[in-house]
C-alpha cells in the first residue's frame, strides 16, 4: 500500500516546481521588453549616430567610411567653436548661480520659519515648468519692446535700457538667467534634504563651544554635504549641456548664432542644412562630455559603496 501512494506525491511535486520556475522567472520576463526598448531605442542609436560620424552623409544617410574628417571639420567651424564658448559660459554661471542660490534659500528654509511649506512649493514651482514655457515667459520680460525695458520707460523712467536679449554680447547671459530660475529651486531641495540629514547634536554642540551660526554652517554643516555638491553639480552640468529647449524658445540661437549651444548646433546642422554627418559628431563629442562627468560619479559611488 506504501508503494501505491508514492507516484501521487511525485505527481504532486510537479506543479509545485513548475510555480518555483515561474515565480523566478516572471519578473525578468515582465522588464524584459523595458531593456529591449531601451537597447534599440537608446544604445542602438547612438552606436548608429558614432557610425554616421564617420562618415559623409548629408540630408540622408550614408556609409561610406571617411575617418575623422567631419571632426576636423567640426574643430575648424567657427559656429561650433562659439557654441562651445558659450557652453562653457552658460555652464559655469548656470551652475555657480544655482549652487549659490540653492544653499542661500535651502539655509533659509531650514531655520525652521513659519510658512515653510508654501515658500518652499513657491521656490519648486519654476521646475514644474518646461523649458519652453519657461524660455517664453522670459522672452516676453527681457524683450526691450514688450518687457521690464518698455514697463520703465512706461513710469516715467526713459533713460532705463535693458537690451541684452537682442545684444549679441549680452544674450548668453538672458539664457542663463532662465535657467537659473528655473533650476536653483530643485538644487534648494537637494541641500535642504541634506541639511535636514545633519545631526543637530553637533549643531548645539558648536554652539556650547560658541560657534556663531554662520561659522557652524561654513566650517561643520556645509563640508559635511559634499555628497550633495557632487549630485547637484552633476545633474546641472547635464542640464546645461543638453540644453535645447529654452534656447530655442528664448532666441532660437540669435541674435545670428551668438546664443548656440552644442544641441542647437546639432540640430541646425543634422536636420536643416543637411550636414548629418557633421551633426553626428557634434552630438558625439557632447556624449563624450556627458560621460566625462558621469563615470568618475559612478565610479565614487561604486566605490564608497564596496568599502562600506
Amino acid at each position: 500500500m506504501e508503494h501505491i501512494q508514492h507516484p501521487p506525491a511525485r505527481v504532486a511535486k510537479a506543479p509545485t516546481r513548475l510555480l518555483d520556475g515561474l515565480q523566478r522567472w516572471l519578473p525578468k520576463l515582465v522588464v524584459a521588453p523595458t531593456f529591449v526598448l531601451v537597447g534599440i531605442g537608446i544604445y542602438a542609436f547612438m552606436i548608429w549616430t558614432g557610425v554616421l560620424s564617420f562618415t559623409s552623409s548629408s540630408f540622408l544617410p550614408a556609409y561610406d567610411f571617411v575617418g575623422f574628417d567631419q571632426y576636423a571639420k567640426l574643430m575648424d567651424n567657427d559656429r561650433w567653436l562659439t557654441a562651445s564658448v558659450n557652453l562653457g559660459i552658460f555652464g559655469g554661471l548656470f551652475i555657480l548661480c544655482c549652487l549659490v542660490i540653492g544653499v542661500v534659500l535651502a539655509i533659509f528654509l531650514d531655520q525652521k520659519i513659519r510658512q515653510e511649506g508654501a515658500l518652499r512649493t513657491i521656490y519648486l514651482y519654476p521646475m514644474a515648468l518646461s523649458m519652453i514655457v519657461t524660455g517664453t515667459v522670459w522672452k516676453w520680460i527681457l524683450n526691450p519692446s514688450l518687457g521690464l525695458e518698455k514697463l520703465m520707460h512706461d513710469w516715467g523712467w526713459s533713460s532705463f535700457s535693458f537690451d541684452w536679449l537682442v545684444n549679441s554680447d549680452m544674450a548668453i547671459y538672458t539664457i542663463v538667467i532662465a535657467a537659473v530660475w528655473q533650476a536653483s529651486g530643485f538644487v534648494m531641495a537637494l541641500f535642504l534634504a541634506g541639511l535636514r540629514g545633519v545631526d543637530s547634536a553637533i549643531i548645539r554642540a558648536a554652539r556650547v563651544d560658541g560657534a556663531s551660526l554662520p561659522r557652524i554652517y561654513w566650517s561643520i554643516i556645509l563640508p559635511s554635504l559634499r555628497p550633495v555638491f557632487f549630485s547637484a553639480v552633476m545633474v546641472l552640468a547635464h542640464i546645461a549641456i543638453k540644453s535645447f529647449d529654452l534656447v530655442m524658445a528664448m532666441t532660437a540661437g540669435g541674435p545670428g548664432y551668438s546664443t548656440d549651444l552644442p544641441a542647437v548646433f546639432m540640430y541646425t546642422h543634422s536636420f536643416t542644412r543637411g550636414q548629418m554627418g557633421l551633426g553626428s559628431a557634434s552630438a558625439m563629442l557632447m556624449l563624450g562630455a556627458i560621460l566625462a562627468l558621469l563615470v568618475p560619479y559612478l565610479y565614487s559611488e561604486l566605490r564608497g559603496k564596496r568599502h562600506d
